[in-house]
């Protein structure tokens, strides 16, 4: 990509009315471009951001058995009735619509309900089971404060993955497959040294449901962190009960902000119950199917990960996510020797293999390009000049 024909340009202030560091960043990078509140579209750059970190949960979901679909964004209120989730009262962060002939759908802020109604045509015997599907999907949630950038938002990407199983058993085993991809996904994103396995509110499905918190100063969560264990308590069940529970002692832990970018629930026969997906034994026997539900945020991870590398000016991307593995600035483009050499050292990087940003623009100041090359952000930057020409090397800068 050459830097003259990126159409998004950096900006040397963030909006006022923005208070999180990614939104900061990411706007001022050229990033993603905030259309209201809580709604932002992903430019050139974040969305090659995003992707990179789709790729690498789609990678290790698959790599557990995982089979992609992508559903609808709509959903058939008749279907949330059942399991008594439409109610306001109960789920309070729909958006909902009147349709012109007549009833009302719903935005989908999560999937479990017409998951659970599609593999109602899939799901007859034990040896249809078990089943794994998962998709990345908008998802639209009402929220009351949406300040937090990509963090928090009323819509965005969501990877939620669903398991169907015959037994608990099934379901713990695959329970522990998908809470080891994670903590693969996390380590690869960059994230892993702060990202903790956490044990939190199991609400109406179990004691417990399993957290990945990342340890944030932006985070709305606290967490109370074992070190020696490698766990983390959310603030909601840490008690007593619980520190017995996981042989912990208080005076062992240590308070932290969080970000929750991850959890997984065992949902047993919480939805397959009243919406009757059900299937036939070995002899005979109709049973529920049990089930599991497993959430990460592509966008708040990014966010996330934005806000634990970046500083005032500068982003400084993880290899695995960067838009770029190489940015190539070229200096002093109007001599025609170094452009030559900037332009040959371009395509020698692109024949290794190198996805390469090069700032090709013959008439931006140097402090701008320096200054863009730090917004953007990418692990390794590489400079041709008059300088460089000379000595017959290019010039590494420092991230």
């Amino acid at each position: 990509m050459l830097q003259s024909q990126l159409f998004t340009k950096t900006k040397k202030e963030a909006p006022k009315d923005e208070v999180s560091k990614n939104a900061k960043l990411l706007i001022r990078g050229g990033f993603i471009s905030k259309e209201m509140a809580g709604i932002y579209s992903y430019l050139p750059l974040g969305f090659k951001v995003i992707n990179k970190v789709i790729n690498i949960i789609r990678e290790e979901i698959n790599a557990i058995g995982g089979q992609e679909i992508f559903m609808g964004s709509l959903q058939d209120s008749s279907v949330w009735q059942l399991s008594g989730r439409w109610d306001d009262s109960v789920n309070d962060v729909w958006f909902k619509s009147k349709l012109n002939s007549g009833g009302e759908v719903g935005f989908a802020n999560t999937h479990e309900e017409p998951i659970t109604k599609m593999l109602k045509s899939h799901i007859q015997s034990y040896k249809d089971l078990p089943v794994f599907v998962y998709q990345f999907q908008n998802k639209f949630r009402n929220e009351l404060r949406a300040k937090s950038g990509i963090i928090r938002t009323r819509e965005f990407i969501m990877k939620d993955l669903y398991s169907f199983s015959a037994t608990e058993k099934e379901l713990d085993e695959y329970y522990e497959l998908v809470k080891n991809a994670y903590i693969k996904i996390f380590q690869r994103l960059g994230m892993g040294d702060k990202t903790y396995f956490t044990f939190a509110s199991g609400g109406m499905f179990s004691q417990f449901s399993h957290e990945f918190q990342t340890i944030c100063d932006a985070g709305e969560d606290v967490i109370y962190i074992s070190d020696k264990k490698n766990i983390a308590i959310n603030k909601e069940v840490y008690n007593d009960e619980t520190l017995k529970m996981l042989g912990l002692k208080k005076e062992e832990l240590r308070q932290e902000k969080s970000v929750e970018v991850g959890n997984i629930f065992k949902l047993k026969n919480k939805y397959s119950n009243p919406l009757g997906l059900t299937y036939t034994d070995s002899e005979g026997g109709v049973n529920d199917v049990i089930m599991g539900s497993y959430g990460i945020g592509p966008g708040r991870s990014m966010g996330t990960i934005v806000e634990l590398f970046g500083t005032d000016n500068k982003i400084n991307w993880p290899a695995n996510v960067a838009p770029f593995d190489v940015h190539l600035i070229g200096l002093n483009l109007d001599d025609s020797e170094v452009a030559q050499s900037a332009k040959n050292e371009y395509e020698r990087l692109i024949a290794e293999g190198k996805d390469v940003l090069f700032d090709d623009r013959v008439d931006a100041r140097v402090g701008q390009k320096f200054a863009d090359a730090d917004l953007i952000g990418c692990p390794i930057k590489l400079v041709v000049s008059k300088k460089t020409v000379q000595s017959g090397k290019v010039e590494i800068l420092e991230s």
